[in-house]
């Protein structure tokens, strides 16, 4: 028996960058047969900062504009009309560490700069200024349930407005007193433009939440970067590189689960 309360969205586009695997066809060549690109980038490079702001920019505005750029551009999507969701755990705890440390030691040399940069939305900000978007953003943090939540938000979003909505969740290493406490390693990213009108184009899935834990997976992708604090999300990624039947939860709170279910492809195109 179907769930009255789940919503029935489409994936139109998708962004993805991590260590080793700088966007979302490499990883798919990862999942299928172990394959790594040769010499890839150590880190991000997004087009959408002037070359002066990319250099200046963290690792986690870098890693949120990479992979929110490749997923407008895979939906044919014009960023500047997009509302988005912006996912972290941490946000930039390098710079959260160097703010703690440098007003214990030396707060008189603390860096503008640095602070500005620390804001749990600094992405978003790069984002819709790079961009040029006036439509609403969000930031959400709500430690290992963030990616899950950022996905209902989106989702919700997207069925509300009748138009698609931008998530990118992001995470970056980790540093200082903080890391003993939630660690995290390496750069992980991805961006999905969600859609939740009835002709959006891509995989169809649908979403609902249910009480209870969620019973977690993962495979190759999640395996290889465990440790970073958006590793949550890869399961979602691997379901849709594999085309897999049957149901995913992800956990969206200690008490709650949010199943995904990918729909066949005959039944988005006798819903078309």
């Amino acid at each position: 028996m179907s769930d009255p309360t789940a919503i029935n969205f489409a994936i139109e586009g998708i962004g993805f960058w991590g260590n080793g695997l700088p966007d979302w066809n490499a990883a798919r060549r990862f999942l299928a047969d172990g394959t790594l690109p040769d010499n890839p980038p150590a880190k991000p490079s997004p087009q959408l900062l002037a070359p002066n702001e990319r250099r200046r920019a963290p690792d986690s505005v870098a890693l949120a504009l990479e992979v929110a750029q490749a997923a407008c551009a895979m939906a044919g999507c014009d960023p500047a009309t997009l509302a988005s969701v912006f996912a972290s755990m941490h946000g930039d705890l390098a710079i959260t560490d160097y703010i703690c440390e440098t007003l214990a030691t030396a707060p008189e040399s603390a860096s503008p700069t640095k602070f500005h940069n620390s804001v749990h939305n600094a992405a978003a900000g790069y984002w819709t200024i790079g961009t040029g978007c006036m439509a609403a953003t969000t930031a959400i943090s709500a430690y290992d349930c963030t990616f899950a939540q950022g996905l209902l938000e989106a989702v919700v979003q997207s069925q509300a407005s009748n138009a698609p909505v931008l998530l990118v969740a992001y995470d970056a290493q980790s540093s200082g007193p903080v890391d003993a406490i939630s660690h995290s390693e390496g750069l992980l990213a991805a961006a999905l433009v969600v859609n939740a009108r009835e002709d959006a184009r891509g995989p169809r899935m649908t979403l609902s939440l249910r009480p209870g834990a969620a019973t977690e997976t993962g495979g190759a992708l999640h395996a290889r970067f465990a440790r970073n604090a958006m590793a949550p999300m890869l399961p979602v990624l691997e379901f849709l590189a594999s085309q897999a039947r049957g149901q995913l939860e992800l956990r969206a709170s200690p008490l709650q689960t949010l199943v995904l279910h990918l729909l066949p492809r005959q039944s988005v195109e006798a819903s078309a």
